[in-house]
C-alpha cells in the first residue's frame, strides 16, 4: 500500500527575484513524501512549487487539494487523469515522487550520462530586473562565470536602459560568441511591441518570451507572424492541458520556440504532448525550471538531458535559495552538472 505525507518549505532567495510581476523575497514548495509499507525504508520525494500570480494552480484550496490527493494516493494508477487538470503542479509533484519511489537508487530517476558526472546541459545565465547597475553588475558576472548565452528579463526599468544594456554586451561581444535572449513576461503593450522588437532585432537578440500578456491570442498570433526576433510562448501555455487545445493553440500562433516548464504545465509527460505537437508544427523548444527547489530541478534536469535536445536550457534557477536542499546538482562554465560524488541531504524536509 501506498502512503504520501506533506511538507512544506519555504525558499528564502539569497537576492530578491524581480520580475514586470513584482518582487519575491520567498516561495514556497510542497514535498511529497511518497512510500510503500511493505518497503518503508524508500522514499519517494516530488516537489510541488507555486509561483503567486502565476501558477494555474496558485488558489485558496491548493494545500487542502494536495492533501486530498495524497490521502487517497491508492486510487491513482497515473495523475494524467481530468482530476489533476487543474493541479499542474501537484501532477508534476506526484509523478516525480513515484519515478522516485521506483528506481533504486534516491532521486536518481534517470541514469544517463549527466547523472554519471560525464556530461552537462548547457544553460542560460539569467539576469533578474533591477536597476541599472544591478543589471550591468549581474551581466559581467554571468560572462566572467562562462555563461555564452545570457537571458535578460525586460520590462521593468526604463526600456531605453534595457538597451543600453544589451548594446553594451554586443560591443563586447559578437551574436556567435554570446547569444542573447530576452523575457518580457508580458510586459509590452500590444501596440508598441513591433518597434520595441524591431530594436532588439537590431542588436541581434536571439529571441524574446512572452512579449505580451497571455490571452490577447489575435495579437500574439500578428506578433509571431512579423516579428523581427523569433517569440517563444510561456505564460501562454500554462492554462492548457487537453492535448486538442494544445494542437489549436500552435495552429493558431505559429510561434518559433515554446518554453516548456514541467512543474507549471503538469509534469514531464505533459510537456512531451508538447514536444511532439510542436515537431507537428515545427515548432522548437527549450526546456526550463520555475523556482523549485533542487528537488524539482534535479527532476527536470535529469529528464531534459535525456531529450538529446541541443542548445541552451533554462535550468539554473534552483541556485537561487539560500536554504536550498543540499544536492549533487552545480554549475560550472554555463553548464549545469552533477557530481555522483556528493549526497543528497534531505534534513530540511525529511526528519
Amino acid at each position: 500500500m501506498l502512503k504520501a505525507e506533506i511538507r512544506k518549505h519555504r525558499l528564502k532567495f539569497i537576492h530578491p527575484g524581480t520580475t514586470s510581476r513584482g518582487v519575491l523575497h520567498f516561495k514556497d514548495s510542497w514535498f511529497i513524501l511518497l512510500s510503500d509499507t511493505e518497503k518503508p525504508d524508500k522514499i519517494g520525494v516530488g516537489e510541488c512549487s507555486i509561483i503567486p500570480g502565476l501558477s494555474y494552480d496558485d488558489r485558496p484550496d491548493f494545500e487542502e487539494k494536495l492533501h486530498l490527493f495524497a490521502s487517497e494516493i491508492e486510487k491513482y494508477e497515473d495523475f494524467s487523469s481530468a482530476q489533476f487538470q487543474d493541479f499542474p503542479s501537484i501532477r508534476f509533484g506526484m509523478e516525480t515522487a513515484m519515478l522516485d519511489l521506483k528506481q533504486k537508487a534516491d532521486r536518481l530517476l534517470f541514469p544517463s550520462d549527466f547523472t554519471r558526472g560525464n556530461a552537462g546541459i548547457p544553460i542560460n545565465g539569467l539576469v533578474w530586473m533591477g536597476n541599472f547597475n544591478e543589471m550591468q553588475k549581474q551581466i559581467r558576472q554571468k560572462l566572467k562565470d562562462g555563461f555564452t548565452c545570457i537571458k535578460l528579463k525586460i520590462g521593468a526599468i526604463n526600456f531605453d536602459q534595457e538597451i543600453q544594456l544589451i548594446r553594451q554586451i554586443r560591443k563586447e561581444f559578437t551574436e556567435k560568441e554570446v547569444m542573447i535572449r530576452t523575457d518580457a513576461n508580458g510586459a509590452f503593450v500590444p501596440a508598441e511591441a513591433m518597434e520595441k522588437l524591431n530594436l532588439l532585432a537590431d542588436l541581434k537578440v536571439h529571441s524574446i518570451e512572452q512579449p505580451i500578456k497571455a490571452g490577447q491570442l489575435e495579437e500574439m498570433s500578428d506578433l509571431c507572424k512579423t516579428s523581427p526576433i523569433p517569440v517563444a510562448l510561456d505564460e501562454e501555455l500554462i492554462r492548457i492541458s487537453a492535448k486538442e487545445d494544445k494542437r489549436s493553440l500552435l495552429k493558431m500562433l505559429k510561434p518559433q520556440f515554446l518554453i516548456l516548464k514541467p512543474g507549471l504545465l503538469g509534469g514531464m509527460a505533459s510537456c512531451v504532448e508538447w514536444i511532439e505537437l510542436a515537431k507537428e508544427n515545427h515548432v522548437d523548444y527549450w526546456v526550463t525550471s520555475a523556482l523549485e527547489s533542487n528537488i524539482g530541478l534535479n527532476a527536470i534536469a535529469q529528464w531534459t538531458y535525456t531529450l538529446n535536445h541541443k542548445g541552451f536550457h533554462g535550468l539554473g534557477t534552483g541556485m537561487l535559495f539560500e536554504n536550498n536542499i543540499d544536492s549533487p546538482l552545480y554549475i560550472s562554465l554555463g553548464e549545469l552538472k552533477y557530481h555522483p560524488g556528493n549526497e543528497w541531504n534531505m534534513k530540511k524536509i525529511i526528519q
